[in-house]
This record gives structure tokens, C-alpha cells and sequence, in this order.
């Protein structure tokens, strides 16, 4: 199985391949190398899906300073000046400083090494240094070149330098977010940057599939803009067929009621009835029986039509308990509830603690760290944490001594140039 594997992927590769002894879960990415140029949030996550599968991702970065999003704190990780924001997106993955201006020839040595090359630089930049992809696939033919931009290659809005929120914004996420009389509100996390990462993973998963029946690299674009309105799903649909805009709802479901938050005597607490049989039965749990015979509410036609009236019964039930209280009454409810929780309920969370998401890993400096590791598993594969997020240059001897097999003194050289760090 191990040689099958092993022939099969170094058809189309320039990497060392390792072979897995039968006690152990393979890593579905092992032997597959990444040549990431990427900073900030949306390339970063990309390549941490992929490092999480085992693929070997060598971080660049500008000498002295790094990924910016290194100095995005407080807080800071203890005894470092990386903050804990950048632990979010860079485990397993080796840090290496190289100077992208005059470093060309130490990246083409990589990129011949390399299976794949993730970057989110504005179009037009690396092709500045030589290193587009024009350059990079003469340089390696199979190189599968994802690049990750605010608004794509293409377009009057090409050459914008593209961040999460101006993508919400001009996506029109920020239209749809906040309460229904208020001003819009950005998602509390980066969401168009982390669904624009997850589209770069599944297209270079998809890219190296290819690579194994062709041979042949090629590019892949990806950029936030375009991630977002495809986000839009629903919301999309109806105005492009049915030239319905848009509005903010708050918590509340545009086609839906009951599907949103109310508030209880403590706190608030989500609550979605998708059918009439889930909205009879949180009737039954309320004791109020009657509503779901009412002509206004017997079908969620018509509970939309009279939503207002609706919430605001059920609202007032509500606000006599506590969270605590209606979440055990509706322990065993076949309609989907739960606690709007803060963030340390959610990691105090019984289910959250049995399923293990959260990692403690060593970090250099810091000591032991926790992130937060991947969300999926595989009944015959591993996809883990494995490595803190390294420190600035950490691995910049590793990789060209032990990769590029750069000898001592052009090592030195470069140093002494600050082409390296």
C-alpha cells in the first residue's frame, strides 16, 4: 500500500514522501509540500486546513517584521511578541524570513520543491519580483498556484487591496447584519476572510486531484469579493429571482418563525421551529397548546405573515425564566435550542470538553498554548494540531540546509546580505 502511495504521488511531486507504519492514521496531505506566501487571516487559515492534513507548508516571511497580524494585540503570547491572534492561523507551519525582492533565486529553489504555492498579495505585485505565476509554472510545470485577493485578477476593483470587512460591506453581509431598526453590524469574527480560505483549500484539494490524472500545475484564483456573494445563499436567490432586497432581521429568519433569540429572565437563548410539527411541539412545551390551532399560526405561512404578534407572545413567556431553567426543560425537545453562550461557556461546555477541539501545544517561548484544532476527523486519517505556530525565522536554516541543501557559507552570505533572517 505504502510503495502504491508513494509512486502515485511522486509521478507529479518533487517532494520526499514518507511511508506510515501500520499502527498510525496517515496524514491524507503527507508528502505534499506548501510554498506559502500569505499573511493576515484568509491565506494563513487556507494553509493551516492544509497543514492540519499533513501537508509540510513553509511560511515566508518579510525579514524583521513577518505576518502582520503578529503584532495584532494585546494580548500578546507570554515571553513573545507574537500576538494570540496570530496563533489562531499558523500552527504546523515552519517560518522561514526571506527578503521576496531579493530572495527570487532561494524561491524558485523552493517552488521546485513544492506541490503547491498559496500567496494574497494584490495581482500584479509578485509578478513585480518575478514571481507570478507565468514565472513560477516555467520554474515547476506542476505547481498548482492559488492566489487569494480581495476582489480577483480581474474587474475595475482589481488592483484594491481587499480586507474582510470592506468585503462584507460591498458584499452586502453588512446590509443583512444588526437589528432590524438598528445600523449594520460586522460578524464578530473575520467570516468572509475564513469562507474565502476554506474555498482556496477545497480548490487545491481539487487542483491536486487533477494534478494526478494530467500532470500539469495550474492557477487558481480565489478572492473575497466573489466568496462573499456566494455566501449570500438565500438572500442572493431571492433577489435575483423574485427581486426581493434585503433587510436586517437581527436574530429572526426572514422565511422562518419562530427562528430566532429571545430574551429570558438571565440571558438569551436561541429557538427554531422548521416545521409545523417543531412549532406544535415548543407549543406543548410552553403550555400553550391552543396557538398552533390558531388559523394565524397554524403554518409557518402563516406565522410569518403574523410574526410580530407571534414573537411577542412567546417573547413574554420567555422572559419569566432563566436559561438554565428552559434549557432543561427542553433537554429532550425535537426542536433545535440552545443558550446564547459567552465565550467561556463555550469552552466550559460539557460537549465541547468531551469532543476535544481545544489543543494544548508547546510553544517556543510561551510555554503551553491552546488552540483551537479542526472541526473535522476522519475514521481512517489524521488531521491534527501537531505544532505551536513558530516563531519569526524559526526554521530559515532547516529549510534551505535540509530542503534546498544550501551549505553552510551561502547560507552565512545571505544572512550577511539580510536576504535571509
Amino acid at each position: 500500500m505504502c510503495a502504491l502511495r508513494r509512486f502515485v504521488f511522486n509521478k507529479y511531486s518533487h517532494t520526499v514522501h514518507r511511508c506510515f507504519s501500520t499502527k498510525s492514521r496517515p496524514y491524507p496531505l503527507d508528502g505534499i509540500r506548501v510554498l506559502d506566501l500569505t499573511r493576515i487571516v484568509a491565506g494563513p487559515y487556507c494553509t493551516m486546513i492544509l497543514s492540519d492534513l499533513g501537508a509540510d507548508v513553509i511560511k515566508i516571511e518579510r525579514p524583521g517584521d513577518g505576518d502582520e497580524s503578529r503584532k495584532w494585540g494585546p494580548p500578546f503570547v507570554q515571553n513573545s511578541t507574537d500576538s494570540v491572534y496570530f496563533l489562531a492561523n499558523n500552527r504546523n507551519k515552519r517560518s522561514c524570513c526571506i527578503d521576496l525582492k531579493r530572495g527570487t533565486d532561494i524561491l524558485y529553489d523552493l517552488a521546485k520543491k513544492c506541490d503547491v504555492l498559496v500567496e494574497n498579495y494584490v495581482p500584479g505585485k509578485l509578478d513585480e519580483y518575478n514571481l507570478g505565476y507565468d514565472h513560477m509554472s516555467q520554474v515547476n510545470p506542476g505547481l498548482i498556484y492559488c492566489s487569494i485577493t480581495g476582489y480577483g485578477s480581474v474587474g475595475p476593483y482589481a488592483k484594491r487591496p481587499g480586507y474582510d470587512v470592506i468585503a462584507a460591506s460591498v458584499g452586502g453581509l453588512l446590509h443583512i447584519t444588526g437589528s432590524e431598526d438598528g445600523p449594520p453590524a460586522k460578524v464578530g469574527v473575520a467570516v468572509t476572510d475564513l469562507a474565502t480560505g476554506l474555498y482556496a483549500h477545497g480548490a487545491i484539494m481539487a487542483a491536486l486531484i487533477q494534478r494526478m490524472k494530467t500532470g500539469k500545475g495550474q492557477k487558481i484564483d480565489c478572492n473575497l469579493l466573489s466568496t462573499q456573494v456566494a455566501s449570500l445563499i438565500n438572500v442572493a436567490s431571492n433577489y435575483l429571482n423574485a427581486q426581493k432586497e434585503a433587510k436586517r432581521w437581527g436574530t429572526a429568519h426572514e422565511s422562518i418563525v419562530p427562528y430566532e433569540a429571545f430574551q429570558t429572565k438571565d440571558g438569551y437563548l436561541t429557538v427554531g421551529t422548521g416545521s409545523d410539527l417543531q412549532f406544535q411541539s415548543l407549543c406543548h412545551y410552553l403550555n400553550i397548546d391552543h396557538i398552533p390551532k390558531d388559523p394565524k399560526f397554524r403554518n409557518n405561512q402563516e406565522r410569518v405573515k403574523n410574526r410580530t404578534e407571534l414573537i411577542s407572545i412567546l417573547s413574554e413567556i420567555f422572559a419569566k425564566e432563566t436559561s438554565q431553567h428552559w434549557m432543561k426543560l427542553f433537554e429532550n425537545a425535537p426542536f433545535p435550542n440552545g443558550p446564547i453562550n459567552k465565550i467561556a461557556d463555550v469552552f466550559d461546555d460539557p460537549h465541547i470538553k468531551e469532543i476535544g477541539i481545544v489543543k494544548t501545544l508547546s510553544h517556543p517561548t510561551g510555554g503551553e498554548i491552546k488552540v483551537v484544532g479542526p472541526p473535522v476527523t476522519y475514521s481512517d486519517s489524521s488531521n491534527t494540531a501537531r505544532t505551536a505556530p513558530p516563531l519569526l525565522g524559526q526554521h530559515t536554516d532547516d529549510v534551505l540546509r535540509n530542503i534546498l541543501e544550501y551549505d553552510e557559507q551561502k547560507i552565512m552570505h545571505l544572512r550577511q546580505q539580510k536576504i535571509i533572517q
